[in-house]
C-alpha cells in the first residue's frame, strides 16, 4: 500500500488528491495548504488528514510520495523539504522558474535518493498519442508542419501571482510549456527558435516557431486573456496526410489521408473518436508504477518515434520529465 499526500489544495491539488483516493493499493494519508479552510475542505472530501504545516504532515503521516501542486515559485523549497524527509516527489509543471533551479531540484533529489517526477499531463492525452502515431506515418523522416494553440481567460484574475512573471513564468512557462514539452518529445532536437511575447495588464500572448533537425516546423500559440472559453487545438500536415484535433469538436481527432489517383481535393476525412481515459489518473498511475519498478522514463513509450528506436532520446538532455 502506497501512502500518498498532496501539498496545495487548490484546483490541481484536488485533482491529484481525488485520483489518489480512487486508486487501489494507494492510501491518501494527508493534504496540506497554508489556507486552513482549503486543506479542511479537501481533507473532508477525500477522507485524508489535513494540515497547514508541511513538516507536521510528513512527521505525522510519513507518506511515501507527495504531489506538489503549489504556485511555481514555491516548487523548489518544497521539493527540497520533501527530499530531506525521504519522500518521493511528483511536482506539477513547470518544475521551476529557471533551468538553474530545475537542475538544482533534480540534483537535490538524486543526492538524497528520492525520485522526482514532473507532471506534464498532455503526454497522457489519447489524442496526442494518436497525433504522434499519425505524424510518424504522414511526416516520417521528412518531417512536416505543426501548429498548436492554447487559449483561455487570464488566471491572474483569480490568482494574482500568475500576473507576476517572477512567480509564474508567464504564459510561455506556465501554459505554452505543455506544447513545448510535447514537440520536444515528438520531433526531436531543435535547430532554431523564433518567438515573441505581448504582455499587458489584461493579456499575455506568445507565439513561437521551432525548426527541428528532422525538417519539421512547429508554430505554437498561447493566450491568457482570451475572451472566450478555454480551448486547445493542433494540426500536423505531412506529405502523406493531415491530422487535426480541437477540444471544441465533438470528435477528439480527425485524420485526412492522401488519396491516390485524381481525387478532387486530394484528401478524404476520417472522423475518429477515442474512449477517453482520465489522463491525470493515467499520469499518476504511471509515476507510481515507476516508483514500484524502479524504472525511470521521461515519456510514455508511445512518444518514442521510430527514428529514435534503439537510441537515447535527445530530449532527455533538454528537459528531464522524470528522474
Amino acid at each position: 500500500m502506497v501512502k500518498a499526500s498532496v501539498i496545495g489544495c487548490g484546483g490541481m491539488g484536488t485533482i491529484h488528491a481525488e485520483r489518489y483516493a480512487s486508486m487501489p493499493d494507494v492510501e491518501l494519508v494527508g493534504v496540506c495548504d497554508v489556507n486552513e479552510r482549503s486543506a479542511s475542505v479537501l481533507g473532508k472530501l477525500t477522507g485524508a488528514g489535513f494540515y497547514t504545516d508541511v513538516q507536521q504532515m510528513f512527521d505525522s503521516e510519513k507518506p511515501d510520495v507527495v504531489s506538489i501542486t503549489v504556485p511555481t515559485f514555491l516548487h523548489l523549497p518544497i521539493v527540497k523539504l520533501a527530499a530531506d524527509n525521504g519522500v518521493h516527489v511528483i511536482c506539477e509543471k513547470p518544475l521551476a522558474l529557471s533551468a538553474v533551479e530545475a537542475e538544482e531540484a533534480i540534483q537535490y533529489c538524486e543526492q538524497r535518493g528520492v525520485r522526482l517526477f514532473v507532471g506534464h499531463v498532455v503526454r497522457f492525452f489519447p489524442s496526442y498519442r494518436q497525433l504522434t502515431e499519425s505524424a510518424t506515418r504522414f511526416g516520417g523522416v521528412r518531417g512536416g508542419v505543426y501548429h498548436a494553440k492554447r487559449a483561455g481567460a487570464h488566471p491572474g484574475q483569480v490568482q494574482p501571482w500568475f500576473k507576476d512573471p517572477n512567480k509564474s513564468g508567464g504564459v510561455i512557462l506556465d501554459l505554452m510549456i505543455h506544447d513545448i514539452d510535447y514537440i520536444l518529445g515528438a520531433f526531436g532536437e531543435v535547430s532554431e527558435v523564433y518567438a515573441f511575447n505581448h504582455l499587458s495588464e489584461e493579456l499575455d500572448y506568445a507565439s513561437a516557431t521551432f525548426r527541428f533537425r528532422n525538417g519539421t516546423i512547429a508554430q505554437l500559440e498561447a493566450f491568457w486573456g482570451y475572451p472566450g472559453p478555454f480551448h486547445t487545438s493542433f494540426e500536423y500536415a505531412g506529405a502523406d496526410g493531415i491530422v487535426r484535433g480541437d477540444s471544441s469538436d465533438a470528435e477528439s481527432l480527425r485524420v485526412l489521408r492522401s488519396q491516390s489517383g485524381n481525387s478532387a481535393d486530394g484528401f478524404v476525412e476520417t472522423p475518429q473518436s477515442v474512449l477517453l481515459k482520465d489522463p491525470y489518473y493515467e499520469e499518476i498511475a504511471h509515476f507510481l508504477e515507476c516508483f514500484a519498478s524502479g524504472r525511470s522514463r521521461s515519456y510514455p513509450r508511445w512518444m518514442l518515434l521510430r527514428r529514435y528506436a534503439g537510441r537515447r532520446p535527445p530530449w532527455n538532455r533538454l528537459e528531464p520529465g522524470c528522474r
